[in-house]
Order: C-alpha cells, then structure tokens, then sequence
C-alpha cells in the first residue's frame, strides 16, 4: 500500500469544472474564469504524441487538471493489464493531475475487454480482490486514485455488505479516496428501491476527494417500474440537484464535475450547468435557471 504522503501538484479547487472535449477548445481558452477546472479521460491521452497531447500540455498550464480513467477494470478477476499501467504511469508524470480516479467495476474477461463497466458482488473476497488492484495502481503511478460508485440496475444475492460498507473497507485498507457521483446514487436509488438522502446520509464523506453530476435517461423495466440509465447525456436534473445541495451541506465543498460525454451540447451550456453548481458549492441553494 502506497503510503498518505501522495504529492498533490495541479491541486484541483473546490469549484466546478467539466469534462474537457476537443469541440470546445477554442471556448475553453477564450473563457478561463467559466470553469474552475477540466477532466480528462486517461485512455484518450495515452499516446506518444499528437495533437492531443499538444492541446492538453497547453491546457494544464492554464487550468487544473482531473485525470479520471475508464479501464483499468479495477473489480476484474484477473489481473490488471500491465501495459495498461505503464502507459497510464507514462500520462501521470508528465501531466501531473491533482486528481486521479477509477471506477468501482470490472470491464476484462482474460483477454477480451468489454465496452462497458460492470458491477460486482460487495464481498469480502471483492474487498481483497479490488484493494490489491488499488495498491498495485498507487504503487505504480505514485498518486492516490479516488474509487467511484457505481450506478446499478441490480443486485447480487451473494453480496455480504452494502455498497456504503464496501466502499469504505476499501478506502480504509488502500488509503484511497472516494469519489462521489451523486447521479449515480439517484439512479441506483430509484433503480434499487432506497432513499438517496439515505444514501448520502450514510456515506463517508470525509473520503470524498471529487463529486460528479450528469444527467440519465428514463425508462421502465419489464414490471413497468421505473428503470433510470447513466447516460451521461443530458443535464442534471432538479432531484439531482437538491441531492447535490444536500451533500455539500452536509459534508462541505468538493471539487464537482459537470459530466456530459454523449450528445454534447454546446460550451455555453455547460459552463450554466457548472455555474449552477457554483452556485451551491458558494452555498445558495437556489441554482441557476
């Protein structure tokens, strides 16, 4: 286990910022005090050069930068990818972000990599399993990873443990932080039948190191319940937004990214949606419209 002395270069503010799409390069300079931060994507940045590398190099001179990856398949049974982590070590020393993070999921099978990331049972064996990963991860890029909730449509009958319950075991044994998506607890909630503000309530928000809010989709499942997908392709939606409000009184300002990854609007739409969270991370309540 990496020990708590992480260095924290490019530290990223307590503001809100947006996930950085090469659309909006040109907005993203002409409008710096629009957003208090940008994320990137690991795997897109993991290249020996290019035009992307180059945009990116010029960007982290003029803002805080949040590296947020995608495959690494923290929850897989087998082992982590090696290459994978050589290359992710390779973008972590030059870009220096003051924020690393992973998702709570599997996405490998031997040698096959799956389009999506997939749950797992909340097990004691999971717990080891995830914690080697996440040791493993810090002992190689020499930074903290923050582990994200996931969004879930079911659950395990061999699971132990809450999610709350897992997630902590593993931040407690690892020393990794946590990040917070409050999207991902509303559609887990609706999907699962339990009250986010619960939720939220229960979790250890000490540990949160970044927040995420985005938007999702509306369906029903095949009894007519409601059935919410994390699309990432919408804006936030009010539920989100007074449980977004709860959190940060309940558990102060973090660094909160507005996250909108498919059917991207334009930059003045989400530089709104990140004024809005502004607004509550300055403490009002009452959000933007």
């Amino acid at each position: 286990m990496l020990d708590s002395g992480f260095k924290k270069p490019n530290c990223v503010p307590n503001r809100a910022g947006v996930g950085y799409k090469a659309q909006h390069l040109e907005d993203v300079l002409r409008t710096p005090d629009a957003v208090g931060w940008l994320e990137i994507h690991a795997e897109n940045y993991m290249g020996a050069g290019g035009r992307p590398i180059a945009q990116l190099k010029h960007l982290r001179e003029i803002y805080p930068i949040s590296c947020h990856g995608v495959g690494l398949s923290i929850g897989a049974d087998g082992p982590l990818d090696k290459d994978h982590l050589v290359r992710l070590k390779h973008l972590i020393d030059w870009l220096e972000p003051g924020l690393f993070s992973e998702h709570l999921a599997w996405s490998t099978h031997e040698t096959r990599f799956l389009n999506d990331l997939l749950p797992v049972p909340y097990t004691k064996a999971t717990v080891t399993r995830v914690a080697d990963h996440i040791d493993e991860v810090q002992d190689t890029i020499g930074h903290q990873m923050l582990l994200e909730n996931p969004s879930t449509y079911v659950a395990f009958a061999e699971s132990e443990m809450s999610e709350i319950a897992f997630l902590t075991a593993v931040a407690k044994r690892t020393g990794c932080g946590l990040l917070l998506d409050v999207n991902n607890v509303f559609v887990s909630a609706t999907n699962q039948g339990y009250c986010p503000a619960g939720y939220i309530d229960a979790f250890p928000l000490d540990l949160v190191g970044e927040i995420h809010l985005g938007g999702h989709e509306k369906d029903e499942d095949d009894h007519g319940a409601p059935l919410l997908i994390d699309s990432h392709s919408r804006a936030v939606v009010d539920p989100v937004w007074a449980l977004y409000a709860h959190t940060i009184k309940r558990g102060g300002p973090r660094p909160t990214l507005i996250e909108w990854d498919n059917n991207i609007p334009d930059w003045n739409v989400l530089a709104k949606e990140a004024a809005a969270a502004g607004q509550i991370l300055a403490g009002n309540p009452a959000r933007i419209t």
